[in-house]
């Protein structure tokens, strides 16, 4: 065994307490060494340990006959029909993208779409969930640019369509923008899983060569929060390759086709020391391996460095010794290197050796399932009552249309037709409904079924109240998938918050786990994984507490699926659901025409929810409705313009009975507004009123204005509006 450690304080640099290495030491029953205590160090991180979430996600309901696979792996997998699986996850890339945006945003999308990859599926379509600060300021615009770039550039060059997102914009997320990306793949032959089972099986890592870029990446900056000082953090960054992501995709397909491993798991955050110590944990099983095999781009690296390295293109395989000629031969094929590190063992530990000199060896399960898990303080936030009995911002404005306005040109409400133009959302051909739309539709290559999938985040509502505002956002997320046509099937989730070891800010994140929790179960919506990020805060600045909530459904038949654009002239348009003029709350109206977020938000009726899911798979079955746009933020003002902009066509309505700013502006949830031939019409009322959902006729689609009653908007004008206002914010 090498030297042991004999630095003081060593530890508190790697970002582990006094009580964790002592813990260390306890499980070890000696004292670590250099590289076992970096290896504990990012395993141990809140990014790759949960060891502040835990205990609360452990609450969440994950089973359902159609979950193949749960939590715990790579990605969740669902049957989506019958002989139909794909897998489906979230993660977070948010500190390295301050970072770094460009390649931040990069590697958060190869990091996805490995975990999806580690699951046996290909993976065909990406989701961002993006928040930023405003754009008056020139760093916040700095940061659009990259993330954006990176996102496209990567996803583009691999040949995954990115087919759609949302993009936020909150002072909050100033020096701390969200990126969150969603990775949807299909199954093609086996389920892998990641685990080291057999002894005696070869362990082989696969793609690109190791370097000191990564080192302590996403681990550590994902586990503390930002100051002054963060700029020295850049060469943690990863730097991402998407050729040899693209090169390790059809590889690690082939493999999977052709039965060739048995276990297969991605190197993301802790490098190697991830699916090393992992995937024997998992099975109960040992490994030894030797790093001097590994490839390395850098002359002198150490044997911490690569371990803990998270350069990016790399899986780690299990594979027997029968066939590990054949695996080395496709890896040949496709140009990845490939080496032997190791074997699994029987003996419950992992050891790595450098040569001839052991570096580590410790229980496998000490650097996994062993972490800590803390039951972290909470407390409610003495500045809430005040906040939520303060003035809600829902005071007339003293004209209509121009609050319209306001609301339409802000970036976060208006078109991010500048982002998805960079994107290529129709790789595959398969994209029948992209960016722009309340979900994105895809028909699976093969089949009569299409899957929905769609992401919410309601940021503004959770920091009024985190556990109501969660579940809104799975109502919204499901919603979105709903207005399409197709049944909501499981969640993914990725939660964002800030220093858990603030007591206020544990108490967020327990009210939005116990949100997310009953919101699931109340719609059948297992939950299949899913990614927490904490200590997004910088300078003691905290985000709002934003949990980005990732639903996914199937349809079938694939034609079946309804878009949100208004079509012809004539058709009529229908209200669905109850709008309740006191949800102005943490509304797009409040906070952009009076600048206030305070009040309480909308309450979720959560049965009246799922009667509209039913309501609007019905009314799709019976091919009832043209168009179908979901009622939420900007109310149904925003939602009457942007069916009208996506049908290129005008409309004329009148409001129902109300105070008009509160009928316009209102985010009431379980809504839907959607159009019918007028000959369907009454078929449409009929059948929501048997499923007992609040239906109301408010007018019809014609002409070139959007024609509100009291007030009208020529259509060209709300296009310009609505269509360049992000354009022209990034441009200033």
């Amino acid at each position: 065994m090498t030297t042991t450690v004999a630095t003081t304080g060593l530890h508190r640099e790697l970002g582990l307490t006094d009580e964790e290495l002592a813990a260390i030491e306890a499980r070890l029953g000696r004292s670590p060494t250099y590289t076992e205590l970096a290896m504990f160090s990012v395993m141990w991180s809140e990014h790759c340990s949960y060891k502040s979430s835990r205990a609360h996600l452990g609450s969440l309901p994950t089973e359902a006959p159609h979950v193949v696979v749960g939590p715990g792996e790579g990605a969740g997998i669902v049957e989506v029909a019958p002989g139909v699986r794909v897998a489906f996850k979230i993660e977070s890339h948010n500190h390295p993208s301050l970072v770094e945006p460009s390649s931040g945003a990069a590697t958060g999308v190869g990091g996805i779409v490995r975990d999806i990859l580690s699951m046996g599926a290909r993976p065909i379509a990406l989701l961002d969930s993006l928040r930023f600060g405003l754009l008056d300021d020139a760093h916040a615009r700095y940061l659009v640019d990259g993330i954006v770039s990176g996102i496209s550039s990567y996803g583009n060059s691999i040949g995954v369509p990115t087919v759609g997102g949302e993009m936020v914009f909150e002072d909050c997320y100033a020096e701390n923008p969200l990126v969150n990306v969603a990775c949807l793949g299909v199954i093609e032959d086996r389920v892998m899983h990641g685990r080291a089972e057999g002894p005696g099986r070869a362990v082989v890592l696969i793609g690109s060569s190791t370097g000191r870029d990564g080192i302590g990446g996403a681990s550590v900056l994902a586990s503390a929060g930002f100051d002054d000082a963060s700029s020295s953090k850049r060469p943690s960054v990863q730097v991402g390759d998407p050729f040899a992501e693209k090169l390790l995709i059809e590889a690690c397909l082939e493999l999977t086709r052709k039965d060739l491993i048995a276990g297969l798991q991605d190197l993301g955050a802790g490098g190697i020391s991830c699916p090393v110590s992992e995937m024997p944990a998992k099975a109960g099983t040992g490994m030894s391996i030797d790093i001097s095999a590994v490839r390395r781009r850098e002359e002198g690296m150490e044997a911490f460095e690569v371990m803990i390295s998270e350069s990016q293109e790399r899986m780690l395989a299990v594979v027997e010794p029968a066939k590990l000629e054949a695996v080395l031969g496709v890896c040949a094929e496709w140009e990845l290197e490939a080496c032997v590190l190791g074997e699994v063992t029987d003996s419950g530990r992992l050891e790595v050796r450098d040569g001839g000199d052991i570096v580590a060896d410790v229980p496998a399960a000490s650097l996994s399932e062993e972490a800590p898990l803390y039951e972290r303080p909470a407390r409610r936030p003495e500045w809430l009552a005040r906040l939520r009995s303060a003035p809600a911002g829902d005071d007339p404005p003293p004209d209509l249309r121009a609050a319209l306005a306001t609301v339409l040109a802000s970036p976060g409400v208006a078109s991010k037709r500048w982002a998805w133009e960079q994107y290529d959302h129709m790789i595959f051909l398969g994209t029948m409904r992209g960016p722009g739309e309340d979900a994105a539709v895809l028909r699976l290559a093969g089949s009569d079924v299409a899957v929905a999938m769609s992401v919410d985040g309601p940021g503004r509502y959770c920091y009024l109240d985190p556990y109501e505002g969660t579940r809104l956002a799975v109502a919204e997320a499901a919603r979105n998938v709903a207005v399409t046509g197709a049944r909501p099937l499981a969640v993914t989730n990725c939660l964002n918050f800030g220093n858990p070891e603030k007591p206020e800010v544990m108490w967020q994140f327990q009210e939005a786990v116990r949100g997310l929790g009953d919101a699931c179960r109340a719609l059948d919506l297992p939950v299949t994984g899913g990614n927490v990020s904490f200590y997004n805060e910088t300078k003691g600045r905290a985000i709002y507490p934003t949990p980005v909530i990732g639903v996914l459904g199937a349809l079938t038949p694939a034609d079946a699926s309804v878009g949100c654009g208004f079509s012809r002239a004539g058709d009529a348009i229908v209200l669905l659901g109850a709008t309740h003029p006191e949800d102005l709350g943490g509304s797009d109206f409040a906070a952009l025409v009076h600048g206030i977020v305070a009040g309480r938000p909308p309450r979720l009726d959560i049965e009246a929810e799922r009667r509209l899911h039913r309501l609007l798979q019905k009314a799709a079955a019976r091919s009832l409705m043209v168009s179908a746009h979901d009622c939420s933020g900007g109310g149904l003002a925003v939602a009457l313009v942007e069916s009208a902009l996506a049908g290129e066509v005008g409309f004329a309505v009148t409001l129902p009975h109300g105070a008009a700013h509160r009928v316009l502006f209102s985010e009431s949830a379980s809504r839907a507004l959607v159009t019918a031939r007028a000959e369907a019409a009454q078929a449409l009322v009929t059948l929501a009123a048997e499923g007992g959902v609040p239906v109301v006729v408010i007018g019809e689609v014609g002409g070139l204005t959007c024609d509100f009653g009291g007030f009208s908007v020529a259509l060209d004008e709300a296009t310009n509006s609505y269509e360049t206002a992000l354009g022209r914010a990034l441009a200033d």
